[in-house]
């Protein structure tokens, strides 16, 4: 059955479009690269019992390769039970749908049955596609669910889309929300630019992937011309793979942002944070190795805390790059006031039990 946004619940969408920390769900697997189950339960609890206020599963940080292993459907379902059992329908939950236009919408299929409220759409498979093919193959997959738009940068497989594309897409009606990740402000700027001018941002929540600068994104008034007037967005929250470790502390920090926002007093401690936490990021992306290493790296923190068993990916030669532990290590050392391993260490007995 096809789902509207006025299909999801009040309390989610509120949330949604007030701001919310988003973790992008990371897959758990044995050493024989097989689903943990009792562990990929487990990081859902961790997220939701950390505060987070939604759940985006099946994207980047879950491996896009769960669809080949034939996990697609079982990961999404797993994610859905722990948001059912602990947060019922406070949680958003957002399902990644990739490929062309037939596997995109099956995928949307897929999470609408199994409760979820919106796909985010990555557009990674359409490159080279004209602005009016990528706009009816957006238009197609919002038919069956609300849709969260995917600028993902061009670096690591993203497609360019112009502020043209961005008015286009925000005129659909079935479109709750963008993730804004091309890295790159210039490109950040014609989707914000993009939503204005459609006069979309009462029902468009902003949403950074900008893993590189996270905080600014939050902090930064946005004030664009639209004809006569001036009108301001926000960029709410964020739907990150940063953000599926160190979620308490996260938490936080968005609700911190959010108070200098209303306050509209922003401290330099703040705005000193947001170096921090780009460095972290470098770390545990693998900026140095043109992000090779990213996803072994998110994994590498919660093995730490003890939430993973290893750092196992389904690609064998997606591993660690060579360095990159020793500077996980370092950015850890010189940043404990971001982590959240008490809050883990108190847990963690409890999320993995059955």
């Amino acid at each position: 059955m096809a789902r509207q946004v006025a299909d999801i619940p009040e309390a989610a969408l509120d949330r949604f479009r007030a701001g919310t920390v988003i973790p992008a769900h990371p897959l758990a697997l044995t050493a024989a690269r097989t689903l943990d189950e009792t562990r990929q339960r487990a990081l859902s609890r961790y997220y939701i019992d950390a505060g987070a206020g939604g759940l985006a599963v099946g994207v980047h940080t879950t491996q896009f390769a769960i669809r080949e292993a034939g996990l697609y459907e079982p990961v999404l379902q797993l994610a859905a039970e722990m948001a059912a059992d602990r947060a019922r329908d406070s949680l958003i939950l957002i399902a990644g749908v990739v490929g062309r236009t037939e596997q995109a919408v099956a995928e949307a299929q897929v999470a609408a049955g199994l409760g979820y409220h919106a796909v985010l759409l990555s557009l990674a498979a359409l490159r080279g596609a004209s602005e009016g093919e990528l706009i009816a193959h957006c238009r197609r997959v919002a038919q069956e669910m609300p849709v969260v738009g995917f600028y993902l940068q061009p670096a690591v497989g993203g497609v360019p889309l112009p502020y043209s594309f961005w008015r286009r897409f925000a005129e659909l009606e079935n479109v709750v929300g963008i993730k804004i990740a091309p890295f790159d402000r210039y490109r950040t700027l014609d989707v914000v630019r993009g939503v204005a001018e459609a006069g979309a941002e009462d029902r468009i929540a902003l949403y950074t992937g900008n893993d590189d600068n996270i905080l600014l994104d939050l902090l930064t008034p946005w004030r664009l011309k639209r004809g006569d007037s001036t009108v301001e967005l926000r960029i709410a929250g964020g739907l990150l793979g940063h953000w599926s470790v160190w979620v308490k502390s996260v938490v936080g920090l968005l609700d911190r942002a959010h108070a200098a926002v209303a306050a509209d007093r922003i401290d330099r401690d703040l705005l000193a944070l947001a170096g921090q936490i780009t460095e972290c990021n470098a770390a545990f992306f693998d900026v140095a190795n043109d992000f090779r290493g990213c996803i072994a790296g998110m994994h590498e923190v919660l093995r730490r805390q003890g939430l993973l068993e290893g750092t196992w990916c389904l690609d064998p030669e997606e591993t660690l790059s060579p360095g990159q532990a020793v500077e996980i290590d370092r950015v850890c050392r010189a940043y404990p006031h971001l982590n959240d391993d008490s809050f883990v260490a108190e847990n963690l007995g409890r999320w993995l039990s059955p």
